[in-house]
């Protein structure tokens, strides 16, 4: 199909709109793919509204696709993929393979990298392209309609547990249980960790619990995170509010690591020598690469692990941002084509 159907906003915090585009032919490395599924989230929000000013418009959101591909360039055709398969898209759709990161594995940090949407149209559509590098496939075991949102949100929690060699015996603080930090949560019980669920919401407390939180405790009393000073391996932050910093870090062991997928936008104060005197550290990382993908819906297969969702039709798209905005989403949307 070389005309789209899509969803596009014309300006910034603009609704969105029935909009349509011509594709252009297939390129030889390229996959088409109808659209089945497609996750909200919080970062179509962010482009919408143009909050990091990278946002071109018309603007088309949504980077965590659930679909079939319908068509393979002629060299897409010999990498492994067929027509009618499940595959999955999600923040990008395009690397070069021949730069440095690329080549040792990185694809994800590509000098070249192109993201499903920024300066591309994005997933609310009825299809979309993609290299078929960024064609992941979906195994048997995980559940289509609830798959999206394991393509940004999913492998940013995920590929940390990989990079940072996350054992099952250690102790994980995860602050932030929306829509990353209860997948964090999922994941962490199937991989064996003991882990704390640090929220500013009473609320969520039972639900945490559920996700696998072994503790809870608040995410803004400095006193109640005094008490926990030392006892962690690992922290996640997956929230992008502001927090007592110095109050995080004391609360890793030595040789502790404090590793943010959160947007958080304003500056994080360090006083060194809290880091220096015991070798603790702070990191961050985007999504992942593409075999940290295969590795994530592997153990997701494995070990049951999917998203909590809520769903809306595509044709409801306004909607379902909307309730995202407002902050009502029960941890993840995903949009149903309704084309």
């Amino acid at each position: 199909m070389s005309k789209v159907k899509a969803w596009a906003a014309q300006e910034p915090k603009g609704k969105l709109q029935p909009f349509e585009y011509e594709a252009g032919p297939l390129g030889l490395e390229d996959v088409e793919v109808e659209i089945e599924y497609c996750g909200v989230c919080h970062s179509d929000l962010s482009m919408l509204d143009n909050e990091w000013g990278i946002t071109t418009y018309p603007f088309v959101p949504g980077h965590e696709a659930i679909g079939k591909v319908v068509a393979l360039g002629d060299i897409a055709k010999e990498k492994g993929l067929k027509v009618g398969q499940r595959v999955g898209v999600g923040w990008t759709v395009k690397s070069c393979l021949h730069c440095e990161y690329c080549l040792q594995g990185d694809q994800q940090m590509c000098t070249s990298v192109q993201p499903t949407i920024v300066g591309h149209h994005g997933a609310f559509a009825q299809s979309i392209r993609t290299h078929w590098v960024w064609a992941v496939p979906i195994p048997e075991g995980v559940s289509p309609d609830s798959a999206g949102p394991l393509l940004c949100g999913g492998i940013t929690v995920f590929a940390p547990l990989l990079d940072n060699a996350i054992s099952p015996t250690d102790k994980v603080g995860v602050f932030g249980i929306g829509g990353l930090g209860h997948m964090a949560l999922k994941f962490l019980k199937a991989w064996g960790c003991e882990t704390t669920a640090f929220t500013s919401s009473p609320s969520k407390h039972d639900e945490a619990r559920a996700f696998g939180a072994t503790h809870i405790a608040s995410s803004v009393d400095s006193e109640e995170m005094g008490a926990l000073a030392g006892k962690f391996d690992f922290i996640v932050i997956s929230a992008n509010a502001s927090l007592d910093w110095d109050a995080i870090i004391a609360m890793l062991k030595p040789g502790g690591k404090l590793h943010i997928v959160g947007a958080v936008l304003e500056p994080i104060p360090v006083h060194v020598m809290s880091l220096m005197l015991s070798k603790r550290s702070i990191s961050s990382s985007p999504t992942g690469n593409r075999s940290q993908m295969d590795k994530m819906m592997q153990f997701a297969a494995h070990h049951q692990v999917a998203p909590q969702v809520e769903h809306f039709p595509m044709s409801k798209v306004n909607e379902a941002m909307d309730h995202l905005r407002a902050g009502k989403a029960s941890y993840r949307i995903v949009l149903e084509a309704d084309y």
